[in-house]
């Protein structure tokens, strides 16, 4: 696997989003809840046009966990990721103010 390039693209008082690119392409996007028993609740959707593969899937985890996690790891239980493939189909936001 290449290295991965990892900005943070919005957070808030419990949750957070990344996106990772490599040589330009975004290649995966993860989202992470924090919970307030301690423990932590991630969704990784891989991008299909960055050709993962299943074999890669431990080791961008790992990456996560010692690069964004410090608090909770996978060892522990109280770090958990739903891992799926997808693709983006666009960005959906309001056409203009809202009208009352």
């Amino acid at each position: 696997m290449k290295p991965l390039r990892w900005t943070r693209t919005l957070r808030t008082p419990h949750s957070e989003r990344l996106l990772a690119t490599c040589d330009g392409q975004d290649t995966a996007a993860v989202d992470l809840h924090y919970l307030s028993d301690g423990t932590v609740a991630g969704t990784v959707t891989l991008l299909k046009g960055a050709a993962w593969g299943a074999e890669q899937v431990p080791a961008l985890l790992a990456e996560l966990d010692q690069d964004w996690l410090p608090g909770v790891d996978l060892g522990s239980g109280r770090l958990t990721f739903t891992v799926v493939m997808g693709e983006v189909v666009g960005n959906f936001e309001p056409d203009g103010p809202s009208q009352s």
